[in-house]
């Protein structure tokens, strides 16, 4: 046994040995990923580096990093080699953009199959799959309307995810796309997810180029490595952060003003 681990350590020093070890870590653990617009602010910023849990939704295709071209068939048309749990609502997940597979997306999972949904206002309304008995338990009676026959949850991540706002700014004089306003209620296919940026008045997502399939879904962010804003200047204060330490840091920054 120990001389399997030396040659096996001996080998890792090779060009070769290195080389298949970081293909291996990218293919199927963690990949790195640069945040590279402002549509995730203020939970994710412009300049953050992280690192993406691979495993987190199964474990995808493996495509070559950079010209983006699979290893492997995607044998059952799910783009899994391992299929694995959903994205769950509420979830940021880094995924394939539906209109150009090669390029990766970043947003957070509002909806998932079965729910409907829709845009009022800029107010998000939310309709779970489960059901009206499904609401009243696990939203606030505050946040909770009643249109029709069904419960809607009005704006439900804002508690728990205080990066997710609205640019007051931004303002219905037809300068901007009807989308950020009012969309219709849809409701989400089987198997897929609406994904919207938490900067919501500055996302390119689910609103302009639909649902998200999870044979796209690639993973979940899993901390931050290195972080430094438009000029060049490092931010240490979020070097080594999880998105979980970030919103929870905003938290107590709301709490306390």
């Amino acid at each position: 046994m120990k001389e399997k681990l030396l040659k096996f350590y001996r080998w890792s020093n090779t060009w070769t040995g290195t080389i298949v070890i970081v293909l291996l870590i990218i293919f199927f653990i963690a990949q790195a990923f640069v945040i590279p617009s402002g549509s995730m602010k203020n939970t994710l910023l412009i300049g953050d580096h992280l690192f993406v849990k691979k495993f987190a939704y199964g474990i995808p295709t493996p495509h070559i990093p950079w010209i983006e071209i699979p290893v492997l068939p995607d044998f059952d048309g799910d783009g899994h080699l391992i299929e694995g749990e959903r994205p769950k609502r509420g979830d940021i997940v880094i995924f394939r953009f539906p209109v150009n597979p090669k390029i990766h997306y970043v947003k957070r999972c509002v909806a998932v199959g079965g729910d409907l949904l829709f845009l009022k206002n800029k107010v998000l309304y939310l309709h779970p799959h489960e059901g009206n008995e499904y609401v009243k338990k696990h939203y606030p009676q505050e946040d909770i309307v009643q249109i029709g026959n069904f419960l809607w949850v009005r704006n439900p991540y804002r508690r728990e995810h205080p990066g997710i706002h609205n640019d007051p700014k931004v303002v219905d004089n037809g300068r901007y796309p009807k989308e950020i306003f009012d969309f219709p209620p849809i409701q989400v296919p089987q198997d897929q997810f609406f994904m919207m940026g938490d900067n919501r008045d500055h996302s390119n997502d689910s609103r302009f180029w639909g649902t998200v399939p999870y044979r796209l879904v690639v993973g979940k962010p899993w901390f931050i490595y290195w972080s430094w804003d438009e000029e060049y200047v490092p931010r240490w204060d979020r070097v080594g952060k999880t998105v979980e330490q970030i919103e929870e840091e905003m938290k107590k920054q709301r709490g306390s003003n």
